[in-house]
């Protein structure tokens, strides 16, 4: 197999610009990332913060097109990048892999559907119910025999992503932490989903 070309990189450091036209994707070995969106105004919405392993940058690499985002490490982190030719024989050579690809751009797409729904019709609390659940699936949070998955995510990204003030975040935080639904943490949140699959009890 063609070799992969391995980068670390340091908290703050990026990793790709908005903008950039790539020549691979990534796959987060380890670390975390956070996936954001500038505005004119200088201003960043955050999409996504990944804990690896995760895959990312794949649309612009398959489209050649301008990344439509900037990846940022968060935490101390290590990036495989993934060029033409790996990508090639992975796609031909290796079975389950296109598979593999296509099931995440379902989960993807359907996730920013959610979000977009709930942002033009849901309360608040659903909005972000629903980033909590998708950043879930994002991630691929493992469900605990209780139910329970453990999310990478600030308050203010978690405000952001469901498009809600901070300070109506962090009121339903703590409701729901009094509730049993939610422990916080200093940059984590532990979430008893309310759509994502839980494991059997």
């Amino acid at each position: 197999m063609p070799p992969l070309r391995r980068r670390t990189l340091a908290a703050g450091q990026t990793l790709f610009a908005q903008g950039q036209r790539t020549q691979a994707f990534y796959l987060l070995e380890q670390g975390s990332l956070a996936l954001e969106i500038g505005h004119h105004e200088g201003a960043a919405s955050l999409l996504s913060e990944l804990a690896g392993p995760a895959l990312l940058g794949l649309a612009a690499f398959v489209t050649a097109r301008p990344s439509s985002f900037e990846a940022r490490a968060t935490s101390p982190s290590t990036v495989w990048a993934i060029g033409d030719a790996p990508y090639a024989l992975l796609m031909d050579h290796w079975p389950g892999f296109a598979r593999a690809l296509m099931r995440r751009f379902a989960e993807h797409f359907d996730g920013n559907l959610r979000l977009l729904g709930a942002a033009r019709h849901a309360p608040a609390s659903e909005r972000l119910a629903q980033a909590l659940d998708t950043l879930a699936h994002e991630q691929a949070a493992p469900v605990d025999a209780e139910g329970w998955c453990q999310l990478i995510v600030t308050q203010a990204g978690l405000a952001q992503r469901a498009g809600v003030s901070r300070q109506g975040t962090n009121a339903w935080l703590r409701a729901q932490q009094r509730e049993g639904r939610v422990v916080l943490g200093y940059g984590w949140v532990r979430w008893a989903g309310s759509a994502y699959p839980r494991a059997a009890s």
